[in-house]
């Protein structure tokens, strides 16, 4: 199947893995990109020299085929990050948490394609403004950092695909091929899966945070820290301490030290469940066991394939 994303990226399937902090190391990238999706380096937990050993080993174990890594604007390291980008010769970006003027001119000058994250229609004219090369757009259901408008991913697809006429990703709540069907028919040209990839064998977090991924249940995340800045959590001990905080009107810098520096390494990437912070989408209710991310990807596309010919069937009956 060849859909814009597919074409834009030079991929077989249009299935990128989103790149989540302390998850999406180049192992997880290079198992996605090597099983025919686009992998994708999560910089936003890494120090510069860092990525630029995970860019160095996730080429290496590709061969030339297309990957991509995730920067979160707001990186505290942006400039040398950039530029390591640059210097690897990274293929696509994508960029998130900021504005999409700040990079995509100097990242395309050096023949590298943009995609910037959004969580709602007005963002995503202004990427397309800005002259990304596509979209993505996350639904409120997405685990880690959420936009504020809590627009579900059902509603925002088809307003974003209104608005815009460049490539659009979809995002938040798709672990399976059901969920990627829906919204391709609702204007997505590919999707972007983060939750079920983090519970992937190659995924970098702990095996703690995985066992927690596959023992959540519906109701068991919920967005908060809204005034600070939006994250779903898996509900546990650090998350009824924000709880807590902020229902007695905690202010944006007693909330800031609660979350402190360290907190979402200490839970995903370090395991401790109780005091750590461990950013997941609703979807985990759905995953039910940690397995390599190849055979995540087939799962996918087989379930969307069966999906598409099940409604094509649909469609038959109806005529007849």
């Amino acid at each position: 199947m060849q859909t814009r994303i597919t074409h834009l990226f030079n991929i077989q399937y249009p299935i990128i893995q989103a790149g989540m902090i302390w998850c999406s190391g180049w192992r997880l990238a290079a198992a996605v990109t090597n099983a025919g999706g686009l992998g994708m380096i999560g910089a936003g937990s890494m120090y510069p020299e860092v990525l630029r050993e995970h860019i160095q080993k996730c080429k290496a174990a590709v061969g030339g085929k297309p990957f991509a890594v995730n920067v979160p604007l707001l990186y505290p390291d942006i400039v040398d990050i950039m530029e390591i980008i640059v210097q690897e010769g990274v293929p696509i970006v994508f960029t998130s948490a900021g504005s999409p003027k700040t990079w995509t001119a100097q990242l395309k000058r050096h023949n590298i394609m943009v995609v910037h994250v959004v969580s709602s229609v007005k963002f995503a004219i202004k990427c397309q403004e800005a002259g990304v090369d596509a979209v993505v757009a996350e639904g409120f259901e997405a685990g880690g950092h959420n936009g504020r408008e809590e627009t579900t991913t059902l509603c925002l697809i088809p307003m974003v695909r209104d608005a815009i006429t460049i490539p659009l990703i979809a995002a938040g709540g798709i672990a399976n091929g059901r969920a990627m069907m829906a919204t391709m028919a609702l204007g997505a040209d590919g999707v972007q899966v983060g939750s079920r990839f983090a519970a992937s064998l190659e995924s970098s977090a702990h095996d703690n945070f995985k066992t927690s991924i596959v023992n959540a249940q519906e109701g068991d995340t919920l967005l908060t820290m809204k005034q600070l800045t939006p994250v779903r959590l898996i509900k546990n001990k650090f998350f009824d301490q924000v709880q807590e905080a902020e229902l007695r009107g905690a202010s944006r810098e007693e909330l800031a030290l609660l979350l402190g520096r360290a907190r979402a390494k200490k839970g995903m990437f370090e395991g401790d469940l109780d005091e750590g912070e461990l950013e997941i989408g609703q979807v985990a209710a759905q995953i039910t066991d940690v397995k390599p991310a190849a055979e995540i990807l087939k799962d996918m596309w087989e379930e969307f394939v069966a999906t598409q010919k099940q409604i094509a069937s649909w469609i038959m009956d109806q005529g007849r």
